[in-house]
């Protein structure tokens, strides 16, 4: 049997999904895997492990609290237990989840990790109701836990400008971040600068290859959340600090199997997402006059800039890859109030002079002989 290798960092994530998914699923009842059989055509390998951390939980709970369950193992629960679970025990687990202990570590849930559970529920009631495997579908009756949206952080430009200095100065680092500074000041620089000029996802940004990216055309081609292919155009900043460090990447001798990767970290390997997390919160810490930022902010950041020159709400849909504008719209709402104050004033009924005759006559008329006071 010949050994399949691939450089590929998205086809490496999608491997590693599918080999935790097999973990997690010897830990479920045998009939969940009937469930992310008939899902698997149109869900990613990524959905499908956070469907099974979402059920394991779930399942974890039962055996806790419901006398019954605790009865036999969970790798023995039969199918039939699904018709035996009612609107009250999801809506008791949802409450149980806003704070709960597991591994000596306490963890909670806001109104966001609930909407995810429950979803997850949802559709692993409604595979087995839709195929008729069961009779009823409880998940359906439960409504969603209601969101509150939270302000958006963003940079204003003059911070744009603040952070990147910051990242190529190095200023108010500790001694030892100094010298690490000095090897990837050229690489961090091009990696926020990126960031920063596209707003792709940070996921996005690491998954880059160095044949990703194409000069000639002044775009990067990048795999989207979903799995399809998309190219990014970026302008000529982050082409020049591209360039810079495309040229100090050539000399660079990447690990075994890294050797297509765009962004090396130290140890010459592809840099992780955890890394890119690390490097933001480092430069952002050392400037006292910016918000907490991650790299989604970072995203924001653009999406808020492009709106504001653009003013077309499905370009900026498009180019952050929502496949919903009512995604876009929602993140970008206060920006579409401020427009809509600018067009109060942006239709003129009359010319400013032809106002000005009008009142003037006016004002002529009531100084007339005989005009009443």
């Amino acid at each position: 049997m010949a050994v399949i290798k691939s450089n590929n960092y998205h086809d490496e994530q999608n491997r590693q999904n599918i080999l935790k998914m097999r973990a997690v699923l010897e830990t479920l009842p045998p009939f969940c895997k009937t469930f992310f059989r008939g899902i698997e055509e149109y869900t990613s390998a990524r959905t499908r492990l956070a469907y099974a951390y979402d059920l394991r939980l779930f399942f974890e709970y039962l055996h806790d609290v419901n006398p019954q369950c605790a009865k036999m193992d969970i790798q023995d629960y039969p199918i039939t237990l699904l018709d035996q679970i009612k609107r009250t025990d999801i809506e008791e687990y949802l409450e149980y989840i806003s704070l709960y202990s597991k591994d000596g570590k306490d963890i909670s849930n806001d109104e966001r990790g609930k909407t995810r559970k429950l979803a997850s529920l949802r559709s692993f009631y409604n595979y087995y109701y839709q195929s008729e495997m069961i009779e009823t579908n409880p998940a359906s009756l439960v409504p969603m836990p209601k969101k509150h949206e939270k302000e958006i952080i963003r940079l204003e430009p003059n911070e744009v400008a603040i952070l990147l200095d910051q990242v190529e100065s190095g200023a108010n680092l500790t001694k030892k971040e100094l010298e690490f500074h000095k090897k990837t000041k050229v690489r961090d620089v091009a990696l926020l600068t990126l960031l920063l000029g596209t707003g792709i996802r940070v996921s996005e940004c690491v998954g880059l290859d160095l044949n990703d990216v194409n000069f000639d055309e002044g775009g990067i081609k990048i795999r989207r959340k979903g799995g399809y292919e998309a190219v990014v155009y970026f302008g000529n900043e982050v082409e020049e600090a591209l360039l810079d460090y495309l040229e100090e990447r050539h000399h660079i001798i990447p690990e075994s199997g890294h050797e297509n990767a765009l962004f090396l970290s130290l140890q010459n390997k592809r840099i992780s997402v955890r890394s890119v997390e690390n490097l933001v919160k480092k430069y952002a810490s050392r400037v006292t006059t910016l918000k907490k930022i991650t790299p989604h902010k970072l995203r924001s950041t653009y999406g808020t800039s492009l709106y504001r020159e653009t003013g077309d709400i499905y370009l900026v849909a498009d180019v952050l890859g929502h496949k919903d504008v009512n995604t876009t719209r929602k993140h970008y709402a206060a920006q579409e109030d401020e427009r809509r104050r600018r067009a109060a004033n942006a239709v003129q009924l009359r010319e400013p002079s032809r106002k000005k005759t009008q009142e003037s006559k006016k004002s002529d008329d009531a100084f007339k002989p005989g005009s009443e006071s």
